[in-house]
């Protein structure tokens, strides 16, 4: 499998937040200056990225509530993603945030950034207004509370390396994020990742969306046509299951883990807000979302030695 074709997953993903966002779905004004409008995508898409988005959004929002923004955020494989802004508008912005992903991906990133006000200016203010604090060269970008730097997720050496530019502190508290990005790299590789991280961070939270059972037919047809797209799953391992999901942070040395499938994540989260984007769109494909919604999840894990209270964070 190239890296190419794991690059153009963030287009992807990209353009289907982008779409529905379009529909409503949920509110970023700033993912149409990322990626360009693209195809109508099937109501059921639309849901499966609302309850990623909002899944993955809600225990973020609760480690940094816990940590009182005293925290740092590293997005792995961050591709297109538009947290950074949004979090500022909520002011939940943590002291450092770090995206990371294959080079090809953060330059383009940063020259539309680079080219497009809408990007920049929220970026200025956090730098108060201070021009000379943001630099933008080649394929990354730096201020003082945010950092878009090219990686290989592989070479773990080249991570801290990076890691350590980004002024990362070891003793503050850390959550990391990955959307579909640990499956496409081998477990041994994604093993070798997790084991760094719990092993470098006093304190740490890791938040994994990605596919699981993947064993079962449905599952083996989800397989065959990423294949077809040239996109070889390394690590499909590790979705077996939630058990192997949950796994593959507590082998390496995780206090603890949890894993939830997509479908309990969406009815735990606010009903209201369901109720709203369920009117959006007539699904008549409801058995098809139900499947998608069972082959993919949430997993999280915790290393808390400031006894934060991270273990409590989830779905409630």
């Amino acid at each position: 499998m190239g890296d190419e074709a794991v690059q153009l997953t963030n287009d992807d993903a990209a353009s289907c937040k982008r779409f529905a966002v379009q529909q409503g779905y949920w509110s970023d004004p700033y993912i149409q200056y990322l990626i360009k409008a693209g195809d109508r995508k099937a109501p059921e898409i639309n849901r499966g990225y609302y309850a990623r988005t909002h899944g993955v959004k809600l225990l973020l929002e609760e480690f940094l509530r816990k940590t009182e923004l005293k925290c740092q955020v590293v997005s792995l494989g961050a591709g297109f993603d538009t947290l950074f802004w949004r979090l500022k508008d909520e002011n939940l912005l943590p002291q450092c945030y770090v995206e990371l992903d294959f080079r090809a991906v953060t330059s383009r990133k940063c020259y539309y950034i680079k080219s497009r006000r809408q990007l920049t200016d929220p970026i200025l203010e956090t730098c108060n207004g201070d021009k000379t604090k943001l630099v933008i060269e080649d394929a990354t970008l730096h201020t003082p509370r945010y950092h878009i730097m090219p990686a290989d997720l592989r070479d773990l050496e080249e991570v801290q390396s990076r890691l350590t530019q980004a002024g990362i502190d070891y003793n503050v508290p850390t959550v990391f994020i990955a959307e579909c990005v640990l499956v496409y790299l081998s477990t041994q590789k994604s093993s070798d990742l997790l084991k760094m991280i719990t092993e470098s961070f006093n304190s740490a939270f890791f938040i994994n969306y990605e596919q699981v059972n993947m064993t079962n037919k449905f599952g083996q047809v989800m397989l065959e046509n990423l294949r077809g797209r040239h996109c070889q799953l390394l690590g499909v391992e590790a979705c077996t299951s939630l058990d192997t999901q949950k796994e593959r942070f507590t082998s390496v040395g995780w206090e603890g883990a949890d894993a939830m499938d997509m479908m309990s994540v969406y009815h735990s989260l606010p009903p209201a807000d369901v109720h709203r984007i369920e009117r959006l769109e007539f699904l008549d494909e409801l058995e098809l979302l139900q499947q998608l919604f069972h082959h993919y999840c949430i997993s999280w894990a915790y290393k808390d030695k400031d006894n934060l209270g991270l273990s409590s964070i989830g779905f409630h």
